[in-house]
């Protein structure tokens, strides 16, 4: 099932007219043999032994365009297919050959995929730069014209006269990203370059993002990284097992990402964890934080609001609103009723639509959680209106881990043994 959703970001990105990037129905198989034959001595000893290969079917009839200036993510799982999808958009891999297969792209491209490829591990810095940079294209005149600027990119001034073979892992990437982004390029694919470096460089990359979309260049992003998808893309498209399962608000893409990592099913509301005879409905759910904005994640002691949106569909007096919060071992770590500790909600009248908000401190430890937003009429909380579990989920970061399930504040005091 594809989600499509009318997104103001998206209309925004770019002129009508052709696509930047076109798709449609792209597949890749890749055949895995039984056998392989290591030697050639192997292959002429045994020349008819049987030989047979599974098919893994990396990328399954994928469709989509993306606009020229548009910032456009790809997100899903480990061994969902994004890579895969990136590689043959970049002509490093072959499409499956289709009738209906297409895949067109407008302008010059720039992969940022494998960072770092052409690079010689005996040769300094200052000659990998130089080397790297007119393989992507320059001329020797502008390599060495911007070699200053990508070295102070990289922040790697005092290493310029270092062999690579001697860079750590984040001194490589910095190295290798800051070549790439010399290119002059209309669409660029970008592959989890932000997986390896710290903060400060990170940030870099952020801000070299922002100026790629206001220069009007066309980006395609693969990453596990939803902030960065809801911070920068106008549109996001979510692969499960190659498919695409939601197309649409880099929003509620992320969101469905997240829910598929807690395990709820992205295929429809139908086949979600819900229970209660409707009589008032949960029509959505999300956290908050201080100032209003939906967040996915949140650092331990700050200010949250779990919220949740209810329509009525009959008159209900003094309706019962509820939460749980799950762990990743799926146990309750916290959980409330609004009648325990507010007492009578009103009455409320059919076609009424309101917005609760449950407001407290995130006193939750590390971790990954889920919320589950409640709706009951009153009484025993036995008689549900609308439960929809695991709606929504939370991740909370803390520098310390304590082992408990929340970590609640407390007074010390030592005094001397009697």
């Amino acid at each position: 099932m594809v989600v499509s959703e009318a997104n103001p970001r998206a209309a925004s990105a770019g002129p009508d007219g052709p696509p930047a990037i076109h798709v449609h129905n792209v597949s890749k198989t890749f055949r895995l043999p039984h056998l392989r034959y290591h030697t050639l001595k192997e292959r002429v000893i045994h020349p008819r032994r049987f030989r047979g290969y599974d098919e893994l079917r990396a990328v399954q009839n994928v469709s989509f365009d993306v606009q020229p200036g548009e910032f456009f993510g790809i997100v899903g799982r480990n061994g969902s297919g994004k890579s895969t999808l990136l590689k043959c958009l970049a002509g490093i891999y072959r499409v499956d050959q289709d009738d209906s297969t297409e895949l067109d792209i407008e302008g010059r491209l720039s992969p940022f995929i494998e960072l770092g490829v052409g690079f010689n591990p005996d040769l300094t810095a200052r000659d990998n730069v130089i080397i790297n940079a007119i393989m992507l294209g320059l001329s020797q005149k502008e390599a060495r014209a911007r070699f200053d600027d990508v070295i102070a990119f990289a922040g790697l001034e005092e290493f310029i006269d270092l062999k690579l073979k001697n860079y750590s892992s984040g001194m490589y990437v910095r190295l290798a990203f800051s070549v790439a982004i010399q290119v002059d390029a209309d669409v660029v694919l970008i592959d989890e370059v932000l997986a390896v470096g710290d903060s400060a460089f990170q940030q870099k990359c952020y801000d070299e993002f922002l100026r790629l979309k206001a220069e009007g260049k066309t980006i395609v992003f693969v990453t596990h990284d939803m902030n960065a998808v809801e911070r920068f893309c106008d549109r996001a498209m979510l692969l499960e097992r190659g498919e695409m399962v939601a197309l649409g608000d880099p929003d509620r893409v992320a969101r469905q990402y997240r829910e598929l990592n807690f395990g709820r099913s992205v295929k429809g509301l139908s086949e979600e964890n819900r229970a209660g005879d409707r009589g008032a409905e949960i029509l959505d759910a999300w956290v908050e934080d201080r100032a209003g904005d939906r967040i996915t994640a949140s650092g331990q002691g700050e200010r949250i609001s779990l919220c949740f949106e209810v329509a009525f569909n009959e008159d209900i007096e003094n309706p019962v609103f509820g939460y749980r919060i799950r762990n990743e071992w799926r146990q309750i770590a916290l959980a409330g009723r609004s009648d325990w500790s507010h007492g009578s909600s009103g009455k409320f009248l059919t076609g009424t639509r309101v917005v609760v908000k449950l407001r407290m401190d995130n006193l939750l430890a590390r971790g990954n959680y889920t919320y589950t937003p409640m709706l009951l009429r009153a009484g025993l909380g036995d008689n549900a209106l609308d439960i929809r579990e695991d709606y929504t989920g939370l991740i909370v970061h803390s520098s310390m881990v304590t082992g408990g399930q929340v970590d609640l504040p407390y007074d010390l005091e030592i005094t001397p043994a009697p």
